[in-house]
């Protein structure tokens, strides 16, 4: 059997298709690079780089010109100084000192930028090397002039600050210097402007797009885990980069408010499966107990009787739904306007009175310690009911010959409300359970109850702003702790 050679077309194509993958994935990741810079550019983002490239290539333009600005000022003022301080000099000495002291001024200028002249009353010339006496020249005020210069530069027309200044003999002295330094500084500066500009212009822009486009970037990356939570994920977080920079600090803050909303929308989830289950058992006796009255009842007080457990049961329900309600009056903070002084220790005794024949029944002892009267800032009704809550628990899971304490203490600025039991107390591990609605322990489902009482006293505590504390060993143990007024 003579074996099929391969076509060479197809492994030529086999050879090639690698590259030509490379080439097409170079190829779009440069067009997706040129399409997100081209969509960068069209942000606000980038329009405010450009503005504030703008504003600081204005404010090396104004640097610049005040830098050129103050120089002339000062080598301006600084030459009518000189000029005047030599003029004086010149001045004072005699005629002759004077020829001699313009000879000598000229003939020790290696430079060739000074200027001195002596003219007669009528403008002519006696000494010095200017060819004529320039116009307008206010006595002993300093002035910018034109002159022809005489001399090593014959004929030459300089710009000079010059000072004139009238002889008593009538003869004009006028001493004067070149400004074409000045000029050369203005050159100076016009270059170190010409070279440092663009160079200033292309790092401002740099830094401003490369910061920007970081920024962009991160921003387009919290767009698009705000979408997959408002897709309903929320397990999802804001990126971090470690710097604790705004941007950092702004996600941590938005992460630990997607937390606190998750564990919410759990716990309201939860609450939701709580009151369905809590309001299905009641509602299925009663339906239970109607049809088996319907189908059994012979006699008019057997269907009252039947009709009475279906009302036992309709009103657990209806107290479960009253009791989320209250809980949630409680906690949107609709109570604040009844807010007064309350005296505790008079309320004490009053939900003491209220619960002694209830503990006298159930053979527990209760007893009320409230010598001291203390006032606090709240709303009584709701304390009361905070306080009754606590006590009832306090008997209802107390054994036989047990004891319960009310107790009002006073622990440094805060007025402490302390009920204790000598009850089988609440494990550590679900003090931070039991606050929760519908919470129950395995040791307590045989109870009655609706696994509210607590989650109650919390609302009210959480909204008057004290501290709950639960402890244990032996028996059970909470404070409700709140600043005192006296």
């Amino acid at each position: 059997m003579i074996a099929s050679l391969p076509d060479t077309g197809s492994l030529r194509r086999n050879v090639d298709e690698p590259h030509e993958l490379t080439l097409s994935h170079k190829a779009y990741s440069v067009g997706f690079f040129f399409h997100s810079l081209s969509g960068f550019t069209r942000t606000s983002i980038f329009h405010w780089t450009l503005t504030v490239a703008g504003a600081f290539v204005v404010c090396i333009l104004v640097l610049f010109g005040f830098v050129y600005w103050q120089t002339i000022v000062y080598m301006t003022s600084r030459n009518d100084v000189l000029l005047m301080e030599e003029l004086r000099v010149f001045a004072a000495n005699t005629p002759e000192q004077r020829l001699q002291e313009i000879d000598d001024r000229l003939r020790k200028d290696p430079r060739h930028v000074k200027i001195a002249g002596l003219f007669s009353a009528i403008g002519q010339r006696i000494a010095g090397n200017m060819e004529s006496l320039p116009p307008h020249l206010a006595p002993d005020v300093p002035a910018d002039a034109v002159v022809t210069r005489l001399g090593v530069h014959d004929g030459e027309i300089q710009d000079v600050r010059l000072v004139a200044h009238p002889l008593p003999s009538g003869e004009i002295l006028v001493i004067g210097r070149n400004i074409d330094e000045i000029g050369d500084i203005a050159q100076i500066v016009q270059r170190a402007l010409a070279l440092g500009l663009p160079l200033a212009l292309g790092l401002a822009v740099t830094i401003g797009i490369v910061l920007s486009w970081r920024a962009h970037n991160r921003l387009a990356e919290v767009n698009r885990r705000i979408q997959r939570i408002v897709a309903g994920d929320l397990r999802e977080r804001l990126p971090t980069c470690g710097r604790d920079d705004p941007f950092d600090q702004l996600a941590a803050s938005v992460n630990r408010m997607l937390g606190e909303i998750e564990a919410l929308i759990h716990e309201v989830s939860g609450a939701g499966d709580n009151i369905a289950h809590d309001l299905r058992t009641p509602l299925t006796r009663v339906r239970l107990r109607l049809e088996r009255g319907r189908e059994h009842a012979a006699t008019l007080e057997e269907l009252r009787a039947v009709a009475d457990q279906a009302v036992a049961g309709l009103d657990q329900s209806l107290a479960i739904i009253t009791a989320l309600l209250r809980i949630a009056e409680i906690e949107h903070s609709r109570r604040l306007d009844g807010f007064s002084q309350v005296r505790l220790a008079t309320l004490l005794h009053e939900v003491g009175d209220l619960y002694d024949p209830i503990a006298e029944d159930r053979r527990v002892t209760l007893r009320v310690e409230a010598e001291n009267e203390t006032i606090v800032h709240g709303d009584r009704d709701l304390l009361f009911e905070a306080v009754a809550n606590l006590v009832n628990n306090a008997v209802k899971f107390t054994p036989e010959g047990g004891r319960v304490t009310i107790a009002l203490l006073r622990g440094g600025a805060e007025a402490v409300i302390r009920v204790k039991d000598t009850g089988p107390g609440i494990p550590e591990i679900e003090r931070q359970a039991v606050t929760k609605r519908f919470y129950r322990s395995d040791r307590t489902r045989s109870a009655e109850g609706l696994g509210l009482g607590l989650s109650l006293v919390a609302a009210i505590v959480q909204l008057h702003g004290f501290r709950l504390a639960i402890s244990s060993g032996p028996g059970c143990t909470i404070d409700i702790a709140s600043p005192r007024l006296n």
